[in-house]
């Protein structure tokens, strides 16, 4: 892992972005450290720098986690395969027609989410021998496919909060009764893009004991700005 950057913020939090092999990514550490783990992805393979999550990010790092966070292959300034631009064309296209996208989005969230969760598990590997960082391992983002794969398959994340704003392929809906740790789930009542009822037989799917529900009103990006701190509640009572 080679660091490239490096800035301070306000709060004292630490931001430096980071190289290892082809993977770019980001990481925020508290004042104060070593410190639990949160990584933190948004949905479906969106740019580690979209404001969004370098808000909740830095946010998260302000109440001491130290939070880390890469771009998906194709994502960001991630080489991008023609295959996959005419992919999102074509969804972006549907979309606007109004047309059906499910199949569509299975057939690119799918492969997004298998070729996505090995470079998370290499990023886990080398953070964790930082020592800046200590403790459990949690898991934070709208990309909540990615998320429920992650769960299942690395033994060594201890609660997870994820946001009901994604396609979710099959497979992953199928996975879920495997995730079996502390979970907070987000749901916008009103997403547009996100169907209340899949969001709510998704949440009754999981095999977790504690799972808990959050529900607002309003669209896709309307989630209120108390639930990030909740949110780190959720992570105080699991990973501190």
């Amino acid at each position: 892992m080679q660091f490239t950057t490096e800035r301070r913020l306000d709060d004292g939090v630490l931001e430096r972005e980071f190289t290892l092999g082809e993977i770019p990514g980001t990481l925020w550490t508290p004042g104060s450290t070593p410190a639990p783990l949160v990584l933190m992805a948004h949905n479906n393979g969106l740019p580690k720098a979209d404001p969004r999550l370098v808000a909740r990010a830095g946010y998260t790092a302000g109440r001491g986690y130290a939070v880390a966070t890469i771009d998906a292959a194709g994502c960001g300034d991630r080489p991008r395969s023609a295959a996959a631009e005419q992919a999102r064309a074509d969804l972006r296209r549907a979309m606007r027609a109004g047309e059906p996208v499910d199949e569509m989005l299975e057939s690119f969230v799918g492969p997004l989410v298998e070729n996505a969760v090995p470079e998370w598990q290499t990023t886990l590997d080398a953070l964790l021998e930082l020592p800046e960082i200590d403790g459990r391992v949690g898991y934070s983002g709208g990309w909540t496919a990615l998320g429920i794969r992650l769960a299942v398959a690395e033994p060594r994340i201890a609660a997870a909060g994820f946001f009901a704003g994604g396609y979710v392929p099959r497979a992953q809906r199928e996975e879920a009764r495997q995730v079996t740790i502390p979970l907070l789930f987000l749901l916008q009542w009103d997403d547009e893009g996100n169907p209340r009822q899949r969001a709510l037989d998704l949440f009754d799917a999981f095999g977790s004991k504690e799972k808990t529900l959050h529900a607002n009103l309003g669209g896709h990006t309307g989630t209120p700005s108390f639930e990030l701190e909740d949110g780190c509640r959720f992570l105080d009572r699991h990973l501190k």
